[in-house]
């Protein structure tokens, strides 16, 4: 019995440290998804993200087809990863608006003179009001949005070529 106590600590540590190891092991869902998926956009009136643009209004989701919201900050580096896809987006006819996050309107022009510019308006949102109303939890994020200003899907994290038929199957989805 002597023997065992000596041994126990060991054996609790093992036990431990393999209950810890499986659940490091095991890839949990790390994208939190935004409950307002299947709901209206929230009401917003944002002033333009750039200068010489229109700025960005729940009201501009509520008419015409579907098509993207992206969030997204000129000084996020997955942000400029993602902008060669949202311009082949945009060449293939998708329209593409934008929300700029934490943001100054020079430093967002700065950033589309050097990654390209996909989007037809771009709101300013300096304090994530209207990012965390749509449940966005970081940038970039993007949403499709049916004709009708309801969200439809989203996107978490930056659009790689390989999600690109994802994301017009959403959209078709969203007609």
């Amino acid at each position: 019995m002597k023997r065992f106590w000596l041994w126990a600590p060991l054996i609790g540590f093992v036990i431990f440290f393999a209950v810890v190891a499986s659940g490091l092991l095991k890839p949990g869902d790390r994208a939190i998804a935004s409950k307002m998926v299947g709901k209206p956009l929230p009401a917003f009136d944002l002033p333009a993200g750039a200068p010489g643009r229109a700025g960005l209004s729940s009201r501009d989701f509520a008419q015409g087809g579907p098509r993207l919201l992206n969030v997204f900050a000129s000084w996020c580096v997955p942000c400029i990863a993602e902008a060669p896809v949202l311009m082949e987006l945009k060449r293939r006819g998708v329209t593409i608006d934008a929300i700029a996050i934490r943001d100054r309107p020079e430093d967002v022009a700065a950033f589309l003179a050097r990654n390209g510019d996909p989007y037809d308006r771009i709101g300013s949102d300096t304090a994530s009001r209207v990012q965390l109303a749509l449940g966005s939890s970081g940038v970039p994020e993007t949403f499709v949005i049916d004709g009708k200003g309801v969200i439809r899907h989203q996107h978490i994290g930056d659009i790689r070529p390989e999600n690109v038929a994802e994301i017009f199957a959403e959209l078709e989805k969203a007609r």
